[in-house]
């Protein structure tokens, strides 16, 4: 079992910045990506990063492409993900996930999810 415990989020305003963290226990599957997704109210769960434990393998999804970072941790076995320039339209529950494969979609653990919301 992979425990994901996030930290960060909460409101920040448009242009502004946001910083979320995720740390991993448990079983880990140090060799397929951990990253981030998001689901808005009344959309479908959306990738947004992911980054492979050796840090040397980072993936984006064309919504933050540019504006944002993701870095790991392997002392803490934690990742952080730095988005920059938020929009409104940034506003969702992110959550952090653990692939079960070498694709940084196919995430088979979630942790709770943290709100971000972003005010124009």
């Amino acid at each position: 079992q992979v425990q994901l415990v996030e930290s960060g989020g909460g409101l920040v305003q448009a242009g502004g910045s946001l910083r979320l963290s995720c740390a991993a226990s448990g079983r880990t599957f140090s060799r397929f990506p951990m990253g981030w997704f998001r689901q808005a109210p009344g959309k479908e769960r959306e990738f947004v990063a992911a980054i492979s434990w050796s840090g040397t393998r980072t993936y984006f999804g064309d919504s933050v492409k540019g504006r944002s970072t993701i870095s790991v941790d392997n002392a803490k076995r934690a990742i952080t993900l730095q988005m920059n320039s938020l929009k409104p339209e940034d506003t969702a529950v992110y959550y952090c996930a653990a692939a079960i494969t070498d694709d940084q979609r196919n995430a088979g653990y979630w942790g709770q999810g943290t709100q971000v919301t972003v005010s124009s």
